[in-house]
C-alpha cells in the first residue's frame, strides 16, 4: 500500500449482513480487507449497535448456522478494525428510513470519503448534497484493487 492514505469509510449494516450470507462476494472479501487494514471504516456507537442487532437476529443466525459466540467474535474484530466516530451533530431527517440516519450520521461526523451500501436508492440524493461518495461493496472492492 506504501504512503498512500487510507480511505475512510462507513460500512451500512447491509453490507455485514451479505459478508455473512455469502463467503464469495464482494462484501466478505471488504470484511477481509479491513482486517488486513487496506481502509479505514468508521462507526458510531449507535451503527455499532445497529450492527450488533442485527446479526444477532435468530432469522440470520438460522440462516447463516452461526452461534451468537460466532457473532460476537466477529464483532470483537470489526471493532478492532474501526474508528471510532463521535456524533457531535444530528443531520436528522434527511432520509426516508429512521434507521438509515444513524449510518449517514457516521458518515458526516467522521468525514467519510464514502458510504458503502447495497442501499444506493435511499442514500443517493442526501450523499451527493452533503460531498459523501456513495459505493457498493463491488464498486468499493474495485477501488481497493486498484489502489493496491
Amino acid at each position: 500500500m506504501g504512503n498512500m492514505k487510507r480511505l475512510r469509510v462507513v460500512l451500512d449494516t447491509n453490507v455485514l449482513v451479505a459478508a455473512l450470507r455469502s463467503a464469495s462476494g464482494a462484501s466478505r472479501q471488504l470484511l477481509l480487507a479491513l482486517r488486513d487494514g487496506y481502509f479505514t471504516a468508521l462507526v458510531s456507537v449507535p451503527l455499532f449497535i445497529e450492527y450488533e442487532a442485527t446479526l444477532k437476529r435468530t432469522e440470520l443466525l438460522n440462516e447463516t448456522r452461526l452461534s451468537l459466540s460466532d457473532i460476537d467474535e466477529l464483532l470483537d474484530i470489526v471493532a478492532a478494525c474501526c474508528e471510532r466516530t463521535a456524533i457531535h451533530y444530528s443531520w436528522r431527517p434527511q432520509l426516508r428510513d429512521p434507521k438509515d440516519e444513524m449510518v449517514l450520521e457516521t458518515a458526516l461526523n467522521s468525514r467519510a470519503d464514502a458510504l458503502v451500501t447495497f442501499n444506493r436508492a435511499d442514500f443517493e440524493t442526501v450523499c451527493a448534497n452533503f460531498g459523501v461518495e456513495l459505493l457498493s461493496p463491488s464498486q468499493f472492492l474495485e477501488r481497493l484493487r486498484k489502489r493496491s
